[in-house]
């Protein structure tokens, strides 16, 4: 093999000008992790329902202060359970039955005992006060914990943005994404002049006495930890509906004063197109009975269920830059799509463990393709995912290690999205690829699910096993190479990858000609295609994030 051919041909397939795979430093994990990340038997003893989240925000002091209320059914019979709240703040008290009952604290978990057995089937609720001042977030979203800011007027503007660290940063909650409540009553009271938006519908305000006002929101649909939100400001609304395919969907808006004109804009032009395009290519929207609603806030964005984070300063791209370097992701609205497409996978569709946060990222990383396409035609979704490849680096494993709270490399969003869309290139039936897209989200429909389930269910639906291709790509940071050599004029092809008995069909042609499927495994055997020589090869590198080596 010539090095100018093996340079052309990794160009190609997207490799050069990337840092290079590397062997990540061993991570290293404490006691902490374990009891964030794992479905011990002081969690799983109880499956929750509901929560009232009831809490007072002094901007001034930082300082929060309040109770949740937790309701349950317990599954096996106990005396113990656990829940979190970050040690920085103050357990008050803990109420069962109207008394305080006994609880200890390690790390950020805190331990309470029962004083009588609650047996198996039985639906109970205890209450947690706390109070205390929430870490602040440093660099929101990429950080957690309570974003600190103000508007032009010098009014207060402060917002909650916790995925990954963990919602109890900054309220006490079972801090696992395996276990959603059914619904939830969030209520908040701040400082006279400001407003609190929520997710869900608001239900009441309420004028208090001292001038501080409540706000009630009431979540009708299950909601992950990380999703509860907190939005305080002198926000102004406004708002349209969509007509989807469960019916009329109503847009609710949440902005500064000062960007009521240009969000009025740019809501108007990407919102309804993001519905269409998401709804065409994964089903209803999941939450119609709370509605939709954009919430400005002082961080880039955060996918809060019904009522998604926006701080794109009203622009198109991300940050006004393109991401996949086509020109295609310059036309719209990056936060709005990629946040919203969210509500599908995340919010509808949410992993039970932050190891498997690629089925929440991957997925809504190729939903921007997806909306491009059914903007501007199938090719030009095609160039935008390949164009992602831009942001791929390859340094380690896309799923994290699990129950300990651990996410994988941020390759699960560009790299992610590029093996769905090889999924969609094997399958080779556009139609059957929505319908798969589709039936996940009904299938799973406000579900907490692992990666595996995901897998399994496109291999059974598509007819086709991805198990082995979704492992090489997953858990492994180097892509396989197809490695081909010519003997007695004839082509032979073989997969070199780390997962053993690697075989996934690719598509190969003679210069100019009609591409065709071959499967190649990790033993040379002939590609079946005759005619085939070193200088008329073409493997399908557009639509395949692999590399390619011809002898």
């Amino acid at each position: 093999m010539s090095l100018k051919k093996a340079f052309l041909l990794l160009a190609c397939a997207g490799i050069l000008g990337k840092a290079a795979a590397q062997t990540p430093a061993p991570l290293t994990f404490t006691r902490a992790d374990t009891l964030r990340g794992a479905l011990t038997p002081l969690r799983t003893c109880y499956d929750l329902h509901y929560y009232h989240l009831d809490v007072k925000l002094d901007p001034a002091r930082k300082f929060i202060s309040g109770s949740n209320l937790f309701r349950f059914t317990a599954t096996e019979d106990f005396t113990r359970l656990q829940f979190d709240l970050f040690a920085n703040l103050a357990v008050d008290k803990v109420l069962y039955k109207g008394k305080s009952v006994p609880f200890t604290r390690e790390a950020n978990a805190v331990f309470v005992t029962f004083p009588q057995p609650i047996r198996k089937g039985t639906q109970d609720e205890f209450t947690v006060q706390y109070s205390g001042n929430p870490t602040e977030a440093k660099r929101a979203p990429w950080d957690g914990g309570l974003v600190y800011s103000q508007d032009k007027q010098g009014k207060p503007w402060v917002v909650s943005a916790c995925q990954g660290i963990g919602a109890s940063i900054w309220w006490p909650t079972k801090d696992h994404q395996a276990d959603e409540v059914d619904s939830m009553l969030i209520s908040v009271t701040v400082p006279q002049g400001l407003k609190d938006v929520s997710n869900g519908r608001l239900r009441k305000t309420t004028k208090l006495k001292g001038g501080d006002t409540r706000f009630d929101w009431f979540v009708s649909n299950p909601i992950n930890n990380y999703c509860v939100a907190l939005n305080v400001g002198d926000y102004q609304h406004f708002g349209d509906t969509y007509q989807g395919e469960n019916g009329k969907l109503t847009l609710d808006y949440w902005v500064l004063p000062e960007n009521l004109a240009k969000a009025k804009q740019q809501f108007t032009a990407n919102v309804k197109p993001m519905l269409k395009s998401m709804e065409h290519w994964f089903g209803p929207y999941a939450f119609y009975e709370d509605g939709y609603k954009l919430v400005e806030s002082p961080h880039l964005g955060m996918e809060h269920q019904s009522a998604v984070a926006y701080g794109n300063s009203f622009g198109n791209g991300y940050r006004g830059r393109d991401l996949s370097g086509t020109g295609w992701g310059s036309k719209w609205d990056f936060i709005i799509i990629h946040e919203s497409g969210h509500e599908w996978f995340g919010n509808n569709i949410t992993s039970k463990d932050l190891a498997d946060m690629w089925v929440h990222e991957s997925f809504t990383n190729y939903s921007e393709s997806l909306f491009v396409e059914n903007q501007y035609g199938k090719q030009a979704g095609q160039e935008y995912v390949h164009g992602t490849r831009l942001g791929i680096v390859n340094d380690g494993p896309i799923i994290g290690e699990f129950n300990l709270n651990n996410k994988g490399s941020g390759d699960m969003y560009p790299k992610g999205g590029n093996l769905l869309n090889m999924t969609r290139t094997i399958i080779n039936d556009d139609e059957k690829w929505r319908q798969i897209l589709r039936g996940l989200n009904k299938t799973f429909y406000h579900q907490t699910v692992t990666g595996t389930q995901v897998v399994n269910y496109i291999s059974q639906q598509s007819g086709q096993d991805f198990t082995k291709i979704y492992d090489q790509y997953l858990r492994h940071p180097n892509i396989p190479t197809l490695e081909v050599r010519f003997e007695k004029g004839e082509a032979l092809g073989r997969w070199v990858a780390d997962v053993p008995g690697f075989a996934m069909p690719v598509r190969v042609r003679q210069k100019g000609g009609e591409y065709r499927f071959v499967t190649p495994t990790n033993a040379f055997k002939p590609l079946g295609i005759a005619g085939l020589t070193k200088d008329n090869l073409e493997v399908d590198t557009f639509n395949y994030y692999i590399g390619v080596l011809i002898d």
